[in-house]
Protein backbone atom coordinates (compact mmCIF):
# COMPACT_ATOMS: atom_id res chain seq x y z
CA UNK A 1 0.00 0.00 0.00
CA UNK A 2 1.14 3.53 -1.03
CA UNK A 3 1.93 6.14 1.38
CA UNK A 4 -0.12 9.23 1.76
CA UNK A 5 2.84 10.65 0.95
CA UNK A 6 3.61 8.98 -1.53
CA UNK A 7 0.07 9.32 -3.06
CA UNK A 8 0.18 13.08 -2.82
CA UNK A 9 3.56 13.79 -4.20
CA UNK A 10 1.90 11.30 -7.83
CA UNK A 11 -1.06 13.59 -7.80
CA UNK A 12 0.97 16.68 -7.01
CA UNK A 13 3.40 15.50 -10.26
CA UNK A 14 0.37 14.49 -12.23
CA UNK A 15 -1.56 17.57 -11.91
CA UNK A 16 2.07 20.01 -12.64
CA UNK A 17 2.38 17.74 -15.92
CA UNK A 18 -1.09 18.53 -16.81
CA UNK A 19 -0.62 22.44 -16.19
CA UNK A 20 2.59 21.56 -18.63
CA UNK A 21 0.54 19.88 -21.18
CA UNK A 22 -2.30 22.81 -21.11
CA UNK A 23 0.59 25.56 -21.14
CA UNK A 24 2.15 23.54 -24.71
CA UNK A 25 -1.25 22.79 -25.99
CA UNK A 26 -1.81 26.57 -26.05
CA UNK A 27 1.32 27.07 -27.96
CA UNK A 28 1.38 24.31 -29.78
CA UNK A 29 -2.34 24.69 -31.24
CA UNK A 30 -1.20 28.09 -32.58
CA UNK A 31 1.98 27.15 -34.42
CA UNK A 32 0.48 24.93 -37.01
CA UNK A 33 1.25 25.50 -40.34
CA UNK A 34 -0.38 28.62 -41.20
CA UNK A 35 1.06 30.21 -38.18
CA UNK A 36 4.63 29.25 -40.44
CA UNK A 37 3.57 30.82 -43.76
CA UNK A 38 2.30 33.76 -42.26
CA UNK A 39 5.19 34.51 -40.46
CA UNK A 40 7.71 34.10 -43.53
CA UNK A 41 5.44 36.10 -45.49
CA UNK A 42 4.72 39.07 -43.34
CA UNK A 43 8.77 38.85 -42.71
CA UNK A 44 9.23 39.13 -46.43
CA UNK A 45 7.00 42.02 -47.22
CA UNK A 46 7.79 44.26 -43.83
CA UNK A 47 11.60 42.99 -43.29
CA UNK A 48 12.69 44.00 -39.82
CA UNK A 49 9.25 46.17 -39.19
CA UNK A 50 7.61 43.05 -38.78
CA UNK A 51 8.87 43.31 -35.04
CA UNK A 52 6.57 45.71 -33.65
CA UNK A 53 4.22 43.64 -34.99
CA UNK A 54 4.92 40.83 -33.35
CA UNK A 55 5.63 42.81 -29.96
CA UNK A 56 2.48 44.47 -29.75
CA UNK A 57 0.63 40.88 -30.75
CA UNK A 58 2.07 39.47 -28.29
CA UNK A 59 1.44 41.72 -25.82
CA UNK A 60 -2.38 41.94 -27.28
CA UNK A 61 -2.30 37.95 -26.84
CA UNK A 62 -1.24 38.23 -22.89
CA UNK A 63 -4.05 40.65 -22.21
CA UNK A 64 -6.36 38.02 -24.00
CA UNK A 65 -5.45 34.80 -22.70
CA UNK A 66 -5.03 35.89 -19.06
CA UNK A 67 -8.74 36.95 -18.77
CA UNK A 68 -9.73 33.65 -20.41
CA UNK A 69 -7.63 31.16 -18.49
CA UNK A 70 -8.18 33.26 -15.11
CA UNK A 71 -12.38 33.61 -15.89
CA UNK A 72 -12.50 29.91 -16.91
CA UNK A 73 -9.98 28.63 -14.51
CA UNK A 74 -12.04 30.49 -11.07
CA UNK A 75 -15.01 29.45 -12.09
CA UNK A 76 -14.34 26.30 -13.02
CA UNK A 77 -16.70 26.11 -15.70
CA UNK A 78 -15.68 25.84 -19.68
CA UNK A 79 -16.62 28.25 -21.88
CA UNK A 80 -19.51 27.12 -23.38
CA UNK A 81 -20.65 26.69 -20.11
CA UNK A 82 -20.05 30.14 -18.99
CA UNK A 83 -21.50 31.35 -22.63
CA UNK A 84 -24.90 29.45 -21.52
CA UNK A 85 -25.06 30.73 -17.74
CA UNK A 86 -24.75 34.38 -19.38
CA UNK A 87 -27.17 34.02 -22.42
CA UNK A 88 -29.13 30.38 -22.70
CA UNK A 89 -27.73 28.84 -26.33
CA UNK A 90 -24.74 31.32 -26.37
CA UNK A 91 -22.41 28.46 -25.23
CA UNK A 92 -23.78 26.24 -28.01
CA UNK A 93 -23.40 28.75 -30.72
CA UNK A 94 -20.05 29.45 -29.66
CA UNK A 95 -19.82 25.12 -29.81
CA UNK A 96 -21.02 25.21 -33.78
CA UNK A 97 -19.01 27.82 -34.41
CA UNK A 98 -15.64 26.35 -33.08
CA UNK A 99 -16.64 22.97 -34.45
CA UNK A 100 -17.50 24.01 -37.46
CA UNK A 101 -14.37 26.14 -38.28
CA UNK A 102 -12.15 23.09 -36.51
CA UNK A 103 -12.73 21.00 -38.89
CA UNK A 104 -12.17 22.86 -41.52
CA UNK A 105 -8.48 23.70 -40.49
CA UNK A 106 -8.05 20.43 -39.66
CA UNK A 107 -8.26 19.29 -43.09
CA UNK A 108 -5.62 22.32 -43.77
CA UNK A 109 -4.04 20.63 -40.90
CA UNK A 110 -3.79 17.16 -42.23
CA UNK A 111 -2.33 18.62 -45.62
CA UNK A 112 0.37 20.49 -44.09
CA UNK A 113 1.24 17.39 -41.93
CA UNK A 114 1.15 15.83 -45.32
CA UNK A 115 3.75 18.30 -47.40
CA UNK A 116 6.27 17.82 -44.22
CA UNK A 117 6.50 14.93 -44.18
CA UNK A 118 7.16 15.30 -48.16
CA UNK A 119 9.56 17.64 -46.86
CA UNK A 120 11.54 15.76 -44.52
CA UNK A 121 10.64 12.05 -46.37
CA UNK A 122 9.82 12.23 -49.55
CA UNK A 123 6.46 10.74 -48.44
CA UNK A 124 3.73 11.23 -50.50
CA UNK A 125 1.60 14.15 -48.89
CA UNK A 126 -1.63 12.21 -48.58
CA UNK A 127 -0.08 9.32 -47.25
CA UNK A 128 2.02 11.08 -44.95
CA UNK A 129 -1.06 13.04 -43.80
CA UNK A 130 -3.20 10.11 -43.35
CA UNK A 131 -0.69 8.39 -41.26
CA UNK A 132 -0.22 11.36 -39.18
CA UNK A 133 -3.68 11.89 -38.46
CA UNK A 134 -3.65 7.89 -37.47
CA UNK A 135 -0.96 8.52 -34.60
CA UNK A 136 -3.12 11.70 -33.86
CA UNK A 137 -5.79 9.00 -33.12
CA UNK A 138 -3.27 6.76 -31.47
CA UNK A 139 -2.23 9.17 -28.49
CA UNK A 140 -6.35 9.59 -27.70
CA UNK A 141 -6.07 5.93 -27.51
CA UNK A 142 -3.80 5.33 -24.73
CA UNK A 143 -4.95 4.34 -21.55
CA UNK A 144 -3.49 7.20 -19.87
CA UNK A 145 -4.20 9.85 -22.20
CA UNK A 146 -3.37 12.87 -20.19
CA UNK A 147 0.44 11.83 -19.38
CA UNK A 148 0.67 10.75 -23.02
CA UNK A 149 -0.79 13.44 -24.43
CA UNK A 150 0.69 16.52 -22.07
CA UNK A 151 4.69 14.64 -22.73
CA UNK A 152 4.35 14.46 -26.13
CA UNK A 153 3.05 18.15 -26.69
CA UNK A 154 5.70 19.08 -25.02
CA UNK A 155 8.19 17.32 -26.84
CA UNK A 156 6.42 19.10 -30.28
CA UNK A 157 7.37 22.17 -28.80
CA UNK A 158 10.78 22.03 -28.20
CA UNK A 159 11.13 20.25 -31.16
CA UNK A 160 9.88 22.96 -32.91
CA UNK A 161 11.88 25.99 -30.79
CA UNK A 162 15.19 23.72 -31.25
CA UNK A 163 14.94 23.45 -34.82
CA UNK A 164 13.75 26.74 -35.45
CA UNK A 165 16.80 28.28 -33.19
CA UNK A 166 19.20 26.33 -35.26
CA UNK A 167 17.79 27.68 -38.53
CA UNK A 168 17.76 31.15 -36.92
CA UNK A 169 21.04 31.48 -35.71
CA UNK A 170 22.86 29.74 -39.86
CA UNK A 171 20.51 32.46 -41.73
CA UNK A 172 22.38 35.53 -39.40
CA UNK A 173 19.45 38.01 -38.84
CA UNK A 174 20.45 41.35 -38.28
CA UNK A 175 19.28 41.19 -34.88
CA UNK A 176 19.77 44.79 -33.67
CA UNK A 177 18.05 46.21 -36.85
CA UNK A 178 14.93 43.86 -35.33
CA UNK A 179 15.33 45.43 -31.56
CA UNK A 180 15.33 48.82 -32.91
CA UNK A 181 12.27 47.91 -34.91
CA UNK A 182 10.36 46.68 -32.21
CA UNK A 183 9.80 49.69 -30.32
CA UNK A 184 10.53 52.10 -33.23
CA UNK A 185 9.28 50.27 -36.49
CA UNK A 186 10.23 51.34 -39.78
CA UNK A 187 6.63 51.44 -40.64
CA UNK A 188 3.36 50.06 -38.97
CA UNK A 189 1.00 47.40 -40.75
CA UNK A 190 -2.35 47.56 -37.96
CA UNK A 191 -4.41 44.29 -40.00
CA UNK A 192 -0.57 42.32 -39.90
CA UNK A 193 -0.67 42.85 -35.97
CA UNK A 194 -4.63 42.21 -36.18
CA UNK A 195 -4.33 39.27 -38.32
CA UNK A 196 -1.38 37.55 -35.89
CA UNK A 197 -3.78 38.06 -33.12
CA UNK A 198 -6.19 36.00 -34.85
CA UNK A 199 -3.97 33.22 -35.60
CA UNK A 200 -2.44 33.16 -31.79
CA UNK A 201 -5.90 33.73 -30.01
CA UNK A 202 -8.70 32.97 -32.76
CA UNK A 203 -11.27 30.23 -33.13
CA UNK A 204 -10.40 27.34 -30.77
CA UNK A 205 -6.82 28.59 -29.53
CA UNK A 206 -8.90 30.91 -27.37
CA UNK A 207 -9.47 27.86 -25.05
CA UNK A 208 -7.16 24.98 -25.88
CA UNK A 209 -5.14 25.86 -22.74
CA UNK A 210 -7.77 26.96 -20.19
CA UNK A 211 -10.01 23.82 -20.90
CA UNK A 212 -7.03 21.26 -20.79
CA UNK A 213 -6.39 23.22 -17.53
CA UNK A 214 -9.74 22.37 -16.14
CA UNK A 215 -8.94 18.57 -17.07
CA UNK A 216 -6.18 18.84 -14.65
CA UNK A 217 -8.39 19.65 -11.72
CA UNK A 218 -6.80 23.28 -11.20
CA UNK A 219 -9.74 25.96 -10.61
CA UNK A 220 -11.49 28.07 -8.23
CA UNK A 221 -9.89 31.65 -6.72
CA UNK A 222 -7.30 29.75 -4.65
CA UNK A 223 -5.14 28.90 -7.91
CA UNK A 224 -5.37 32.16 -9.44
CA UNK A 225 -1.66 32.82 -9.24
CA UNK A 226 -0.84 29.05 -10.95
CA UNK A 227 -3.64 29.81 -13.38
CA UNK A 228 -1.90 33.03 -14.21
CA UNK A 229 1.53 32.23 -14.67
CA UNK A 230 0.59 29.48 -17.03
CA UNK A 231 -1.02 31.55 -19.59
CA UNK A 232 2.01 34.02 -19.71
CA UNK A 233 3.90 31.53 -20.07
CA UNK A 234 1.97 29.48 -23.10
CA UNK A 235 1.36 32.76 -25.12
CA UNK A 236 5.38 33.64 -24.24
CA UNK A 237 6.40 30.06 -25.78
CA UNK A 238 4.48 30.71 -29.03
CA UNK A 239 5.91 34.51 -29.04
CA UNK A 240 9.92 33.20 -28.71
CA UNK A 241 8.82 30.39 -31.71
CA UNK A 242 7.45 33.77 -33.98
CA UNK A 243 10.50 35.64 -33.25
CA UNK A 244 12.86 32.73 -33.78
CA UNK A 245 11.03 31.90 -37.13
CA UNK A 246 10.80 36.14 -37.90
CA UNK A 247 14.58 35.87 -36.94
CA UNK A 248 15.13 32.96 -39.49
CA UNK A 249 13.86 34.37 -42.54
CA UNK A 250 14.63 37.88 -42.16
CA UNK A 251 18.02 36.74 -42.42
CA UNK A 252 17.19 35.37 -45.55
CA UNK A 253 15.29 38.63 -47.00
CA UNK A 254 18.54 41.05 -45.69
CA UNK A 255 20.65 39.18 -48.01
CA UNK A 256 17.94 40.05 -50.71
CA UNK A 257 16.43 36.77 -51.50
CA UNK A 258 13.13 37.31 -52.67
CA UNK A 259 10.42 34.82 -50.95
CA UNK A 260 7.12 36.55 -50.90
CA UNK A 261 6.76 35.35 -54.48
CA UNK A 262 7.82 31.66 -53.21
CA UNK A 263 5.04 28.79 -53.21
CA UNK A 264 5.91 27.93 -49.64
CA UNK A 265 7.61 30.93 -48.18
CA UNK A 266 9.00 29.08 -44.56
CA UNK A 267 9.90 26.53 -46.77
CA UNK A 268 11.82 28.92 -49.28
CA UNK A 269 13.66 30.91 -46.14
CA UNK A 270 14.74 27.55 -44.76
CA UNK A 271 16.21 26.21 -47.93
CA UNK A 272 18.19 29.24 -48.91
CA UNK A 273 19.74 29.61 -45.15
CA UNK A 274 20.47 26.09 -44.56
CA UNK A 275 20.15 23.87 -48.25
CA UNK A 276 19.36 20.46 -47.98
CA UNK A 277 19.50 20.34 -44.38
CA UNK A 278 16.86 23.83 -43.88
CA UNK A 279 14.47 21.73 -46.05
CA UNK A 280 14.48 18.73 -43.97
CA UNK A 281 14.09 20.91 -41.03
CA UNK A 282 11.19 22.90 -42.35
CA UNK A 283 9.98 19.65 -42.62
CA UNK A 284 10.03 18.30 -39.56
CA UNK A 285 9.10 21.62 -38.10
CA UNK A 286 5.66 21.65 -40.62
CA UNK A 287 4.69 18.04 -39.29
CA UNK A 288 5.30 18.81 -36.00
CA UNK A 289 3.17 22.06 -36.56
CA UNK A 290 0.64 20.22 -38.21
CA UNK A 291 0.56 17.02 -35.40
CA UNK A 292 0.28 19.78 -32.69
CA UNK A 293 -2.80 21.88 -34.17
CA UNK A 294 -4.67 18.38 -35.35
CA UNK A 295 -4.65 17.48 -31.80
CA UNK A 296 -5.32 20.77 -30.29
CA UNK A 297 -7.67 21.38 -32.94
CA UNK A 298 -9.79 18.11 -32.30
CA UNK A 299 -9.55 17.96 -28.15
CA UNK A 300 -10.51 21.27 -27.71
CA UNK A 301 -13.68 21.03 -30.70
CA UNK A 302 -14.32 18.27 -28.59
CA UNK A 303 -14.37 19.67 -25.30
CA UNK A 304 -17.26 21.78 -26.56
CA UNK A 305 -19.52 19.30 -26.91
CA UNK A 306 -19.34 17.54 -23.72
CA UNK A 307 -19.65 18.68 -19.87
CA UNK A 308 -16.79 19.02 -18.06
CA UNK A 309 -17.08 15.62 -15.41
CA UNK A 310 -15.19 12.67 -15.25
CA UNK A 311 -18.08 10.26 -16.42
CA UNK A 312 -17.97 12.49 -19.57
CA UNK A 313 -14.15 11.37 -20.84
CA UNK A 314 -14.55 8.54 -22.65
CA UNK A 315 -16.96 10.53 -24.46
CA UNK A 316 -14.74 13.22 -24.85
CA UNK A 317 -12.09 10.74 -26.23
CA UNK A 318 -14.67 9.16 -29.17
CA UNK A 319 -15.48 12.85 -29.88
CA UNK A 320 -11.91 13.69 -30.38
CA UNK A 321 -10.89 10.56 -32.82
CA UNK A 322 -14.34 11.09 -34.82
CA UNK A 323 -13.00 15.20 -35.51
CA UNK A 324 -9.29 13.75 -36.83
CA UNK A 325 -11.54 10.98 -38.87
CA UNK A 326 -14.46 13.66 -40.50
CA UNK A 327 -10.86 15.92 -41.09
CA UNK A 328 -9.04 12.78 -42.62
CA UNK A 329 -12.17 11.85 -44.59
CA UNK A 330 -12.32 14.98 -46.43
CA UNK A 331 -8.97 16.15 -46.89
CA UNK A 332 -8.55 12.31 -48.97
CA UNK A 333 -11.46 14.02 -50.76
CA UNK A 334 -10.48 17.30 -51.61
CA UNK A 335 -6.77 17.06 -51.33
CA UNK A 336 -7.07 20.47 -49.07
CA UNK A 337 -9.74 22.84 -48.30
CA UNK A 338 -11.03 24.77 -50.60
CA UNK A 339 -10.16 28.48 -50.77
CA UNK A 340 -13.67 29.63 -50.39
CA UNK A 341 -14.31 26.81 -47.64
CA UNK A 342 -11.43 28.18 -45.48
CA UNK A 343 -12.60 31.85 -45.99
CA UNK A 344 -16.31 30.91 -44.88
CA UNK A 345 -14.28 28.75 -41.97
CA UNK A 346 -12.19 32.09 -41.31
CA UNK A 347 -15.03 34.40 -40.80
CA UNK A 348 -16.42 31.64 -38.38
CA UNK A 349 -13.01 31.73 -36.83
CA UNK A 350 -13.45 35.41 -37.07
CA UNK A 351 -16.65 35.30 -34.60
CA UNK A 352 -15.16 33.23 -31.69
CA UNK A 353 -13.11 35.51 -30.27
CA UNK A 354 -15.27 38.59 -30.61
CA UNK A 355 -18.41 36.65 -29.12
CA UNK A 356 -16.52 34.61 -26.66
CA UNK A 357 -14.14 37.34 -25.66
CA UNK A 358 -17.14 39.92 -24.78
CA UNK A 359 -18.88 36.83 -22.89
CA UNK A 360 -15.39 36.30 -20.90
CA UNK A 361 -15.08 40.08 -20.22
CA UNK A 362 -18.78 40.34 -19.03
CA UNK A 363 -18.57 37.46 -16.74
CA UNK A 364 -15.42 38.94 -15.51
CA UNK A 365 -16.82 42.46 -14.81
CA UNK A 366 -20.82 42.00 -13.80
CA UNK A 367 -20.94 38.48 -12.72
CA UNK A 368 -18.25 38.25 -9.84
CA UNK A 369 -20.26 37.15 -7.16
CA UNK A 370 -22.02 33.96 -8.71
CA UNK A 371 -19.99 32.80 -11.75
CA UNK A 372 -16.69 34.04 -10.07
CA UNK A 373 -17.50 32.63 -6.18
CA UNK A 374 -16.93 36.41 -5.25
CA UNK A 375 -13.45 36.84 -6.16
CA UNK A 376 -12.43 40.43 -6.37
CA UNK A 377 -11.39 40.87 -10.53
CA UNK A 378 -8.26 42.97 -10.98
CA UNK A 379 -9.27 46.30 -12.57
CA UNK A 380 -5.93 46.97 -14.34
CA UNK A 381 -6.92 43.09 -16.26
CA UNK A 382 -10.41 44.51 -16.98
CA UNK A 383 -8.97 46.96 -18.75
CA UNK A 384 -6.44 45.05 -20.90
CA UNK A 385 -9.34 43.01 -21.56
CA UNK A 386 -11.56 46.05 -22.74
CA UNK A 387 -9.04 46.71 -25.06
CA UNK A 388 -8.94 43.45 -26.26
CA UNK A 389 -12.69 43.03 -26.96
CA UNK A 390 -11.96 46.24 -29.35
CA UNK A 391 -9.19 44.46 -30.88
CA UNK A 392 -11.54 41.67 -31.60
CA UNK A 393 -14.33 42.66 -33.05
CA UNK A 394 -11.70 44.93 -35.30
CA UNK A 395 -10.69 41.32 -36.28
CA UNK A 396 -14.07 40.17 -37.06
CA UNK A 397 -14.80 42.92 -39.57
CA UNK A 398 -11.28 41.91 -41.06
CA UNK A 399 -12.74 38.69 -41.55
CA UNK A 400 -15.84 38.94 -42.88
CA UNK A 401 -14.29 41.76 -44.81
CA UNK A 402 -12.67 38.34 -46.44
CA UNK A 403 -16.42 36.79 -47.04
CA UNK A 404 -17.63 40.07 -48.70
CA UNK A 405 -15.15 40.35 -51.17
CA UNK A 406 -15.22 36.95 -52.22
CA UNK A 407 -19.20 37.02 -52.79
CA UNK A 408 -18.55 39.82 -55.17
Amino acid sequence: MSSPTLSAAASGAAKRSAIVGAIFLMATSAIGPGFLTQTAKFTGQLGAAFAFAILVSIVIDIAVQMNVWRVIGISGLRAQDLGNRVIPGLGWVLAFLIATGGIVFNIGNIAGAGLGTDALLGVNVKIGGTVTAALAIAIFLFQRLGGALDRFLALLGILMLVLTLYVAIVSHPPVGLALKNSVLPEKIDFVTITTLVGGTVGGYITYAGAHRMLDSGVSGPEGVAEVSRSSVTGILLTGVMRVLLFLAVLGVVSAGIDIVGAKNPAGAAFEAAAGEVGIRIFGMVLWAAALSSIIGASYTSATFLVPNKPESKRLQNLLTIIFILISTGLFLVLGTAPATLLVFAGAFNGLVLPIGFTMIMFVAVFRQRDLLQGYAYPTWLIVLGVLGVAVAWWLAWVSFGGVFALLK
